[in-house]
């Protein structure tokens, strides 16, 4: 009985650090500075950046316009392996984008769940 206990506790700690790995990959992936295209809402097409920051494998940043000027603070990333919803606030109502890994430098996803979102890494020179 205690062989099992043993196998089971160590494929528990397996899993946990299967768990720990995805989600340290997929914040050092998106950290970085992001220009993202918000295709077909209301207002057109909407272009934001997302600076990220990786904090002890938490993303944090904020949201910038085309212009440079900061549009909110992100108050929130929720990570999976290869995906992250940024959580932040716009026009006063609290909104989410959803990006997924395409390749090295590319992204995509949505707005809200509504409106197609494409993300492109923006590279420092």
């Amino acid at each position: 009985m205690k062989k099992a206990g043993f196998l089971f506790t160590g494929l528990f700690f397996l899993l946990l650090s299967l768990n720990v790995k995805a989600q340290t990959s997929t914040a050092s992936y998106f950290a970085g500075k992001w220009s993202v295209l918000v295709k077909g809402t209301p207002n057109g097409d909407v272009k934001m950046n997302f600076i990220l920051e990786n904090n002890n494998d938490t993303l944090t940043g904020f949201v910038q316009d085309t212009t440079g000027a900061e549009i909110s603070k992100i108050s929130g990333v929720d990570q999976k392996e290869n995906e992250i919803t940024i959580y932040f606030t716009a026009q006063g109502y609290d909104v989410n984008v959803v990006l997924a890994k395409k390749d090295d430098d590319h992204a995509n996803g949505s707005l809200m769940g509504m409106f197609d979102a494409e993300g492109e890494r923006i590279k420092q020179q």
